[in-house]
C-alpha cells in the first residue's frame, strides 16, 4: 500500500507522560505500589515504556503494558482516515467502553468503514443500546456466536467462543494482546476515572505493529466476518502466516493450507520477510486434535537456555507440563509467571496442581500479588516472544478462536524478559519446601480440579 514508509505509529505511553517515571528497586516495605500503570504520570509502577523495535522488513512492534495499550488503541482510531476494524472478546458498556463505543461511531459518522466484532458470551452483560447507537451511526457490527439460542441465524454453538483482541486501522497499524475494552483494563488511560484500589485493575501485555506486516492480521478479521455473516466450517477462521520465517521448520504449523503453501512459493503477500527481525501470526480456531499443542510443546522443546512464561490460566494438558519439565531437567532456566489473585478460582486451582511436579523438576515459579493477572507472554531463548490471547487451557486451546503473535528479535524478546523480570518484582516465589508442607486438604481439592480442568 502506498505511503507506508510515511506512517507513524500512535503515541505510546511514553510520550504520555510528562515525566518518564525512574526504575523503582523494589516494591517497598509497606507494599504500596501493586505494579500496574492506573494511568498517564502515575507513580504507582515504574514501568518505561520500551521504544518500539524496527523488523528486518521495515515493520516496527510496540511493547504495550496495562492501561496505555487501550490508551493506544483508542488514539489510532482517532487518527483512523479509511478503515478500522475491531475484534474483541468483552466489550464493555462501561465509560472506558462508551468512550471506544462514541469514538467508533463518530468516526463512522465521518465516513471512515467501521466493522466491529464482539463476542456474545464475553460480552454477556453489555446492553445492546451501546451496539444499536453504533449501528446508527453506520458502525457494521457482528456477534460471534449468539449466546441466546433465539438469536442465532445458524447452529447454536455455546461452548465455541471468539477470544481474540485485534484492532486493525487503515491497514498500516494493528493492536493486539490480551486486553478487553473495559474500564478493569485501561484504569484512567482512556477516560478519566476514579482510581480505586490497584485490586481492582488488572495487570495485561499488548502490542502495536506498523508497517508492512500490519495489513496481515486483515486475513485474520476478515475471515472471521465473513463466518459471522455466511457461517462456514470454523477451520477456515485459521490464520498462519510466516511461522517457517520466523523460527524455522521447528516452528511449521502441522496442517499448513494448501493455498497459502502455493501463494508463498510464488512470492506475494505471504513472502517470508528478511532480515534480523520477524513477525509471525497465528490465529488458531478450536479443534478437539488442536495444532497449537505441538507448536507450544515444540518451541518448549527446542528451547537451549531459557523460557520465561507469563500466563493467566494455566491448567495444560500433560504433554505440555512434561516439556517444561523436561526443559528444566536439561538445565534450561524455566520461570513461570502465575496469578496469586484471579477472577476464575477454580483455574488458579488446578495451576497449583502442578507445582510439585514443576518445581521438582527445577522450574522456578511465581505468583502476581496484588492483581489480576491477565496477560498471556512466552520468551524463548532471550530470542523468540510470543504475545496474545492465548491462555494454556483445554478452553483457549480446544474451544476458542485465539490470536497470538511471534516475534524474532532480540531487541523484542529483551523488553518482554524486563516485563517479566518487572512482574517478578510484585511477585512471590513459590518455594517447594514449604509448598509439600501443605494441608492434605489443599493437595486433595487440588487433584481434584487438575482431573477435571478439560471442563473449566
Amino acid at each position: 500500500m502506498d505511503g507506508l514508509a510515511d506512517v507513524k505509529p500512535p503515541p505510546t505511553g511514553r510520550d504520555l507522560k510528562a515525566d518518564p517515571l525512574p526504575v523503582m528497586e523494589a516494591q517497598g516495605s509497606a507494599g504500596t505500589s501493586r505494579g500496574i500503570n492506573l494511568g498517564p504520570g502515575s507513580d504507582d509502577d515504574g514501568w518505561i515504556v520500551p521504544p518500539p523495535v524496527t523488523l528486518g522488513d521495515g515493520s516496527r512492534v510496540q511493547l504495550y503494558k496495562d492501561g496505555e495499550a487501550l490508551h493506544a488503541a483508542y488514539e489510532a482510531i482517532r487518527g483512523a482516515t479509511r478503515l478500522i476494524c475491531l475484534e474483541i472478546y468483552i466489550f464493555a458498556d462501561d465509560a472506558t467502553g462508551m468512550a471506544f463505543a462514541e469514538l467508533l461511531a463518530e468516526k463512522a459518522r465521518a465516513g471512515v468503514n467501521v466493522f466491529v466484532i464482539y463476542d456474545s458470551f464475553g460480552s454477556i452483560a453489555t446492553k445492546s443500546d451501546m451496539f444499536d447507537m453504533m449501528r446508527r451511526a453506520g458502525v457494521r457490527v457482528q456477534e460471534f456466536h449468539p449466546f441466546l439460542p433465539w438469536k442465532g441465524k445458524f447452529q447454536w454453538r455455546p461452548l465455541s467462543r471468539d477470544h481474540r483482541k485485534l484492532l486493525l486501522v487503515d491497514d498500516e497499524y494493528a493492536w493486539m494482546g490480551g486486553l478487553n475494552v473495559a474500564g478493569e483494563y485501561a484504569g484512567s488511560w482512556v477516560v478519566k476515572t476514579s482510581t480505586g484500589p490497584a485490586e481492582d485493575f488488572w495487570r495485561d501485555t499488548a502490542m502495536g505493529i506498523t508497517g508492512p506486516a500490519a495489513k496481515q492480521y486483515r486475513h485474520a478479521f476478515v475471515r472471521t466476518w465473513n463466518y459471522c455473516k455466511r457461517r462456514a466450517p470454523v477451520k477456515r477462521l485459521e490464520h498462519v502466516f510466516n511461522l517457517e520465517g520466523v523460527c524455522g521448520e521447528r516452528c511449521a504449523w502441522p496442517f499448513p493450507q494448501r493455498h497459502e503453501r502455493r501463494r508463498r512459493s510464488k512470492g506475494g503477500m505471504f513472502d517470508t520477510p528478511e532480515g534480523a527481525g520477524q513477525l509471525g501470526i497465528l490465529a488458531s480456531v478450536p479443534q478437539r486434535q488442536s495444532p497449537l499443542r505441538p507448536f507450544l510443546n515444540r518451541l518448549i522443546r527446542d528451547a537451549k537456555r531459557s523460557v520465561l512464561l507469563t500466563m493467566a490460566y494455566f491448567a495444560p494438558h500433560d504433554d505440555l507440563i512434561e516439556e517444561l519439565c523436561r526443559a528444566a531437567r536439561r538445565g534450561v532456566r524455566v520461570r513461570l509467571m502465575l496469578p496469586g489473585r484471579g477472577d476464575v478460582k477454580l483455574l488458579m486451582i488446578a495451576a497449583r496442581s502442578f507445582y510439585e511436579t514443576l518445581m521438582t523438576a527445577g522450574v522456578q515459579v511465581y505468583e502476581r500479588q496484588g492483581v489480576v493477572l491477565h496477560a498471556k507472554t512466552m520468551v524463548v531463548d532471550g530470542l523468540i516472544s510470543l504475545v496474545g490471547s492465548t491462555n494454556l487451557d483445554y478452553r483457549s486451546i480446544e474451544y476458542n478462536l485465539e490470536l497470538s503473535t511471534i516475534v524474532r528479535s532480540r531487541a523484542f524478546a529483551g523488553q518482554v524478559e524486563a516485563l517479566f523480570e518487572h512482574d517478578v518484582r510484585f511477585a512471590k516465589r513459590i518455594k517447594a519446601e514449604r509448598w509439600r508442607h501443605r494441608p492434605v486438604r489443599d493437595r486433595w481439592v487440588q487433584w481434584l480440579v487438575s482431573r477435571a480442568r478439560n471442563w473449566l
